[in-house]
């Protein structure tokens, strides 16, 4: 028995919603999670663009993030190093309908919700009061869509042959 024939993509308007939001993943594991992965100070203003960002994204924010331990250094150099160029060929994937990717999908989505939403947000909600965040509203608003899409990428490739059906 031969498998269905997947959708074009037009008729997959949800990949291109993913497509486009994994892009921006990977522009923003490059931007942010670099930086401390790599041991740059954005603890200070600065001139740099990419320090600033980081900077101002994390001075109210997210301490964790600004002076990482070395545990969560591991975290973000995962989104630099690994997640990063998954990004990429995810993107290709999602576009050009490669079903094979559905494993590799399932095992992004899984260690960004555990690590991001269990570990992450746990220490920044619930742990030691000198690493909880400052500022919840911008903490969630620049961190709950890595585990919201995840989580819906994980329901999009719930079952087999992905690419076969429009969600």
């Amino acid at each position: 028995m031969t498998a269905p024939a997947n959708l074009p993509l037009k008729a997959r308007r949800i990949d291109i919603f993913f497509a486009v939001l994994f892009a921006a993943f990977t522009v923003t594991s490059l931007i942010s999670d670099l930086l401390p992965t790599v041991g740059v100070d954005f603890s200070q203003p600065s001139g740099n663009f990419f320090v600033q960002s980081n900077y101002w994204y994390a001075h109210d924010a997210d301490v964790l993030f600004m002076h990482p331990p070395d545990w969560m250094r591991i975290v973000t150099g995962l989104s630099a190093f690994v997640y990063m160029p998954f990004y990429v060929l995810l993107v290709y994937c999602l576009l050009s309908g490669r079903n094979w990717i559905q494993l590799f999908a399932v095992i992004y989505a899984t260690m960004i919700v555990t690590l991001t939403g269990v570990v992450v947000f746990g220490v920044e909600f619930f742990g030691d009061p000198a690493m909880r965040t400052g500022n919840p509203g911008k903490f969630l608003a620049f961190n709950l869509p890595y585990v919201l899409v995840p989580l819906l990428l994980l329901i999009r490739m719930r079952k087999p042959l992905p690419f076969t059906r429009r969600f």
